[in-house]
Order: structure tokens, then C-alpha cells, then sequence
């Protein structure tokens, strides 16, 4: 299964009382998809994930904005529950079966975590927290965009490579593809474009409120925000 990059924030007077309204202006900077620009689902979820959720809300007939879902919340307000909207937001996506590039909505859940949600959880996941979708949107798949890749795209054709030996035909398909003319810096091209926009959602984010940190995280990358940096600095 393919990791996820997250988005992590803290505050610096996060409590039972300002967590609703941060909420809603965390909600307002996030850069939702074109097409609608409003929230799709609303859960509420009390004491940890294993618990089922206390009140769920479908968002799309409603059109919903920050306001309409931090009111929503507002109703089961508790430290021990956390707020889950979804969303979507348009990034660049690689096609790997019609080797195209597409800009489409690609899913997006926004979290405030109380402070006593899940034995205090957020104290290490982030006040609100995102789940940005998969990590490869930002980093690239196989470590192509790993320094030195773009000048060295002919190594993802090397037959002596025992690994490419073995990898599945699409994968062997997209590395042919990439070592292919200009597209692999297209490939990073668009990857910074998706990288670009994440940070201007995190500058988006310290000016809307009292953010004490951020942090990037992923499952596959040991250190995200420094991975995205070598990326932003490729010429």
C-alpha cells in the first residue's frame, strides 16, 4: 500500500476553548479543489479510532464551508473527541496507464485532535493535523528525483540492474518512460509544483494562527521536509 505524507501543527494556546475556532481557520487556509471548494464529510470521533464515530455529517448537498463545519463541531464539543472533515485538492498526478500527467482532486483530511483525544495524541501527531494523500505526490516514485536522477536517467534502463530484474512490468514500463527525452524533468517539474503548493499552504497556515511548529512527515521518508527541500533546490 502506498505511504501518505502528513501535515502536523501545533498552537501555542491550544485548549478546550480556542480548538474550535483555530479549527475553522485551519479549515479556511486549505487549498481546496477548483471545482467546488467546500468540505465533503464531516466525523466526529470521541476517546480513540477504535470507538465508532458520534456524529457524521455528508457535506456535499450543503456546500459547507470552514464556518458551517466548525458549527457543525462546536455541537459535541469535548477534550476527549476529535473533529475529521474531508475535502479534496487539486495536485499533479502522474497517469503510470496513459503515461500523462493529470491535475485533478485528489483527497484531503483535515483533523483537530482534542487535547485529551486518543491519551493525548496530540501532543505528538499535531493540534490539527493532514492528511496530504500519497507521499509519492511530493517525492516521486523509486527515488527517481533523488539528487543526481535527473542527470542520470539512463541508469532506470540498466539491464545488469539486478532490481529492475525483477520489478513489475507497469513499474519497468514507467521507468522507460521517465528515461525518455525530457520527461523525467517534467516529472520534477510538476512534483515542485505540487511541493510548491504545499508550502505556500504551511505560510498560509503561520499567518492564520498562533503556530508555535509545523512539522512534514511521511511513512516512507525519514526526514520529509528535508527530502522536499533537495527536491525545490534540482535545477
Amino acid at each position: 500500500m502506498a505511504n501518505h505524507a502528513y501535515l502536523r501543527v501545533w498552537t501555542r494556546d491550544f485548549s478546550l476553548e480556542t480548538m474550535i475556532p483555530e479549527f475553522a481557520r485551519f479549515l479556511t487556509t486549505a487549498p481546496l479543489s477548483a471545482p467546488h471548494g467546500t468540505f465533503d464529510e464531516l466525523i466526529v470521533q470521541a476517546v480513540d479510532p477504535g470507538e465508532a464515530p458520534i456524529a457524521e455529517w455528508d457535506l456535499r448537498p450543503l456546500k459547507a464551508g470552514p464556518a458551517e463545519v466548525a458549527a457543525m463541531a462546536a455541537q459535541y464539543l469535548n477534550s476527549d473527541t476529535a473533529y475529521i472533515a474531508t475535502a479534496t485538492w487539486d495536485l499533479w498526478a502522474f497517469n503510470m496507464d496513459t503515461l500523462k500527467w493529470d491535475r485533478k482532486p485528489q483527497p484531503l483530511e483535515l483533523i483537530c485532535h482534542g487535547p485529551d483525544y486518543d491519551g493525548g495524541i496530540a501532543a505528538s501527531a499535531g493540534h490539527f493535523q493532514a492528511d496530504l494523500g500519497f507521499e509519492h505526490f511530493f517525492t516521486g516514485h523509486g527515488g527517481m528525483l533523488r539528487s543526481g536522477g535527473l542527470s542520470n536517467s539512463s541508469k532506470f534502463l540498466d539491464s545488469s540492474n539486478s532490481s529492475n530484474r525483477f520489478e513489475h512490468p507497469v513499474e519497468h514500463t514507467f521507468r522507460q518512460w521517465m528515461a525518455a527525452g525530457n520527461n523525467l524533468s517534467e516529472y520534477h517539474a510538476k512534483t515542485r509544483e505540487n511541493i510548491q503548493q504545499l508550502f505556500g499552504w504551511v505560510d498560509a497556515i503561520e499567518r492564520a494562527l498562533p503556530v508555535e511548529r509545523t512539522e512534514l512527515w511521511s511513512e516512507g521518508e525519514e526526514n520529509m521536509e528535508a527530502r522536499l527541500d533537495e527536491i525545490l533546490a534540482q535545477r
